[in-house]
């Protein structure tokens, strides 16, 4: 990846200007070959407030529009980056798509198997790439541990483990009156409602739809008691505090892999906890566990007594730090999430610049989100498996390690 902002410039159109979308139009603004015009959201003060960044940073205001149609149709637009709420991620994807437009889409779960395979389809049709902007997959921590994982430290991978454990309550509780879509998902619906954060690292970890995929999953959620708690200690004059929200407080969700590992996801937003995506990695010759900051290594970690206790990772993730990353502290690490959030959008504009694929791809998104709707379904009919499809209809077992994927290979 380049990243001293020395490509072609990259006319974008902007979808979605809750926190999340203006904090990455402001991310563009400090990028030399990036121009924004247009923006769009459904609520003017929004498209006003993002029009006057833009105005103040460029010394020009881009175009500004309630309809989703004009921003994507915009005439100079060379792509979109879709940040609005997650029912509408796909269906503004496959418009792009239809309109010419290379789009890039934040993360969150689909909300059917249908319009993933109509994403996956559109793209094929067209021969117009996707990204979906999983940032977690550009971490520092995630890619030194890919690392280690491609140079053999923990052996043979059997195991991984992730989780969105985020405390969330107020968010979710106050949603209809800071207008935010998460709300409306954890009252209507009960699934592993944001699965990539966790789910992409450990998808490269495992060559997911490149020498491996993802076979089937089975699904778990517990009782909804969090939100309704919240509201009685915290909102209790709202008219959705006796409300029965369907979303259960843990959802764990157990999926099998071609080659014979394990992947467990959990979903954790509505009791008290510290912020963790509690990642794990086990394999033949040792193990690293996200809470406790914790590395264990056959025959390298100390062993004192019975309990095998284990070593900070950091040393570890030291030694190990990605060549993308030992660039990038050169460079100058920037932007939100601990720098993560620069490098997704970077990548998807190489992408852009460039003409060629973006790292992850059309069938990552559709198989990274098609977890939330089947997720859905397995807890429906009581925790019965449900098979994973293969977006890649056959792909997966004859393109081992593509040249697009290198930026995240040595």
């Amino acid at each position: 990846m380049k990243l001293n902002q020395r490509g072609n410039t990259v006319n974008l159109s902007i979808i979605g200007l809750g926190a999340r979308g203006y904090s990455q139009l402001q991310l563009l603004l400090t990028m030399k070959d990036v121009e924004i015009v247009s923006v769009c959201d459904r609520y003017q003060d929004r498209v006003e407030k993002a029009q006057q960044a833009v105005l103040e940073s460029r010394g020009k205001k881009p175009q500004g529009t309630l309809v989703a149609s004009e921003a994507i149709c915009h005439k100079d637009a060379d792509a979109v980056i879709i940040m609005t709420s997650w029912e509408t991620h796909i269906p503004l994807a496959i418009e792009a798509l239809n309109n010419g437009k290379r789009v890039a889409l934040e993360v969150g779960g689909s909300s059917s198997l249908e319009e993933c395979w109509q994403l996956v389809h559109e793209s094929e049709k067209t021969r117009i790439p996707v990204m979906l902007l999983e940032n977690c997959c550009y971490g520092e921590t995630e890619m030194a541990l890919l690392n280690m994982v491609r140079q053999n430290v923990f052996g043979t991978l059997v195991h991984c483990a992730g989780s969105y454990g985020h405390d969330l309550r107020d968010e979710i509780g106050l949603g209809d009156i800071n207008r935010h879509y998460r709300q409306n998902h954890f009252l209507h619906r009960n699934g592993e409602l944001y699965p990539t954060h966790e789910l992409g690292p450990i998808a490269n970890y495992l060559h997911i739809n490149r020498g491996n995929r993802m076979l089937a999953l089975t699904s778990m959620a517990s009782k909804a008691c969090g939100i309704h708690a919240w509201f009685q200690t915290n909102h209790k004059q709202s008219p959705l505090a006796n409300t029965n929200f369907s979303e259960g407080d843990i959802v764990t969700t157990m999926i099998q892999c071609a080659q014979g590992e394990t992947i467990l996801l959990t979903h954790d937003c509505t009791l008290p906890r510290f912020y963790s995506r509690s990642g794990v990695i086990r394999g033949t010759k040792g193990m690293w566990m996200e809470d406790g900051h914790a590395m264990y290594l056959d025959g390298i970690t100390p062993v004192t007594d019975w309990m095998h206790r284990p070593e900070e990772d950091r040393p570890y993730l030291e030694k190990y730090r990605h060549p993308l990353w030992q660039e990038y502290y050169a460079f100058g690490v920037r932007g939100g999430h601990d720098g993560m959030d620069y490098l997704v959008l970077r990548a998807f504009l190489e992408s852009v610049q460039e003409q060629k694929e973006p790292p992850i791809d059309v069938y990552d998104a559709a198989s990274w989100m098609c977890i939330t709707a089947l997720s859905e379904q397995s807890i429906a009919m009581g925790s019965a498996p449900v098979p994973i499809p293969d977006f890649t209809n056959g792909g997966w077992c004859l393109q081992q390690e593509q040249s697009h994927r290198q930026e995240f290979e040595l």
